[in-house]
């Protein structure tokens, strides 16, 4: 077939359905172009995305600083490996450090579970160095998603999500979130870290309680333990500020980054303090394609576009009217047993279990929605969505909830 012959859906779906691996249950569209809020089909219609690539085109799409540094740097040079140097690696080293308060180094790797897989290697090294061979446990919490390669997955805390590969690493315990006494006591002589989400995101949309996580930095530092934030999905103004964990007054040793970095694009990063971070030495870890200056230019691009459009501010006021608007859909409806958000990441949690069917209705009306399972309905617009955009949502939810059946469990 023809480069650039362009599909329509059947086609999209027979060669998927052939050639590529069925580790996805897709939607039934095919989108070619995006701006902005909006995304096409290839039948040309128009559709409202609250997913956002799971939270990873906080910009929106298509912005244009970001297709401007890929143009640029893509015609000068896209890879030569981290055995040299190249333009915009350690430039955005510097960006992400200067916003994370300084003092601070940067591994880049190419997604969320790969800055996680070197999260853990961090902190099982640290470990070693500093208390012995056998300090490499590390405590999360229950319902956590931290990736899908085999130690991330061993750190996630959803058995669902682990039976089937089992037998997994060993190292990892999982605590009730917002539990210090269950967190306290599942630390031991052997436990090198602690690491949680600020916000649990594809666990449902469960933050962290702001006494927990300042309890959690004070149990870490009487231990004389790391904590690790995994900032894969509410990193780069999400919940409002750069880091979802500087609204909680706590500095974490190692947190890890990726999705919105670079708008889209593949590139994760692990941010650890300078001390933590003298643990590794040459050799220790690695990538081939991490910290590319393709994507580096992307997130470099991506960094400042965020702080020039105040993207972090309107997250919090934009997110704080589609609480409200949510709130008001739970009173109207009776169909919603609970609303958690976080910024502009929201969680609605239906009594019946809907959800996907509410994703299909949500769809066929021209809006993009997730669900994580049977109940929840999940809420992640790029960051440039407005209260406009929240009201046509609304709109469709009350649609699709205001009806006997579905508020019927």
């Amino acid at each position: 077939m023809s480069a650039s012959h362009h599909l329509t859906l059947a086609e999209a779906r027979t060669l998927d359905g052939r050639y590529v691996m069925h580790t996805y249950a897709r939607k039934p569209v095919l989108f070619v172009r995006g701006e902005g809020m909006r995304l096409w089909d290839d039948t040309g219609r128009e559709y409202l995305d609250f997913v956002a690539g799971i939270g990873s085109v906080n910009l929106g799409h298509a912005h244009p600083a970001v297709t401007a540094a890929l143009a640029e740097q893509a015609a000068k040079l896209t890879h030569v490996s981290n055995l040299y140097y190249v333009e915009h690696r350690a430039e955005l080293a510097a960006d992400i450090v200067e916003l994370a308060g300084g003092g601070k180094q940067v591994f880049f790797a190419n997604s969320g579970t790969e800055a996680v897989e070197g999260a853990i290697k961090l902190a099982r090294r640290w470990g070693k160095k500093h208390h012995g061979e056998a300090c490499v446990n590390i405590v999360t919490a229950e319902r956590s998603f931290h990736g899908r390669t085999l130690a991330a997955l061993a750190a996630t805390g959803q058995p669902s999500k682990q039976e089937a590969f089992a037998p997994l690493p060993p190292g990892f315990s999982h605590v009730p979130l917002n539990d210090i006494a269950a967190l306290g006591a599942a630390v031991t002589a052997d436990t090198c870290a602690v690491m949680l989400e600020p916000v649990q995101g594809e666990g449902g949309v469960y933050p962290c309680d702001s006494d927990y996580l300042l309890a959690a930095r004070a149990l870490c530092d009487e231990r004389g333990i790391l904590l690790i934030l995994d900032e894969v999905q509410t990193g780069c103004y999400r919940t409002g500020p750069a880091f979802a964990y500087q609204a909680y007054g706590v500095e974490p040793d190692i947190m890890t980054l990726a999705k919105s970095l670079a708008n889209g694009l593949p590139i994760g990063a692990v941010v650890a303090t300078t001390e933590v971070a003298a643990a590794f030495e040459p050799g220790d870890h690695g990538s081939t394609f991490g910290g590319g200056p393709l994507v580096c230019a992307a997130g470099r691009a991506t960094l400042s576009a965020l702080a020039a459009e105040r993207l972090g501010e309107r997250a919090l006021a934009t997110g704080a009217y589609m609480g409200k608007e949510l709130h008001e859909l739970m009173a109207a409806t009776g169909a919603i047993n609970d609303i958690r958000r976080a910024g502009m990441m929201a969680a609605v949690e239906l009594a019946a279990p809907r959800a996907a069917e509410c994703t299909a209705f949500a769809l066929q009306h021209g809006i993009v929605l997730n669900n994580i399972g049977p109940h929840i309905l999940r809420i992640l617009p790029p960051l440039v969505c407005g209260n406009a955009e929240i009201d046509t949502l609304i709109g469709a939810l009350y649609e699709f909830l205001a009806t006997d059946n579905v508020r019927s469990t």
